[in-house]
């Protein structure tokens, strides 16, 4: 049974798993800021961070959390996932592996 490249159903674990992947690595590089303050405070406080990091770690989550509960955002994620989808349909070529193989020179 061959699937038509551009039907655009989405099966649970696209909706559940694939989808909010996609959507936790452009809001981690969306709130780079964040991630940035955060990471540097982790480092630099070593076993106190849980204490004095709070303030980091409430500025990253309020940032992530607001792209994961927009709707327009998971949209975009989601237009983002089935292009990939459609192209490995088509090809057969998974999307890391076909920007790998690119050719370097002509």
């Amino acid at each position: 049974m061959a699937l038509d490249p551009t039907e655009q159903h989405l099966r649970h674990v696209e909706k559940d798993v694939l989808i909010p992947k996609i959507m936790r690595e452009k809001a981690r590089e969306r709130c780079s800021e964040q991630v940035e303050d955060f990471t540097k405070c982790c480092k630099d406080s070593g076993i106190l961070m849980v204490v004095k990091c709070r303030k980091e770690n409430s500025a990253l989550k309020e940032c992530l959390t607001a792209y994961y509960n927009d709707p327009t955002f998971y949209e975009e994620c989601k237009m983002e996932y089935l292009k990939e989808r459609e192209e490995f349909r088509k090809t057969g070529i998974p999307t890391k592996k076909r920007l790998q193989k690119l050719p370097t020179s002509m």
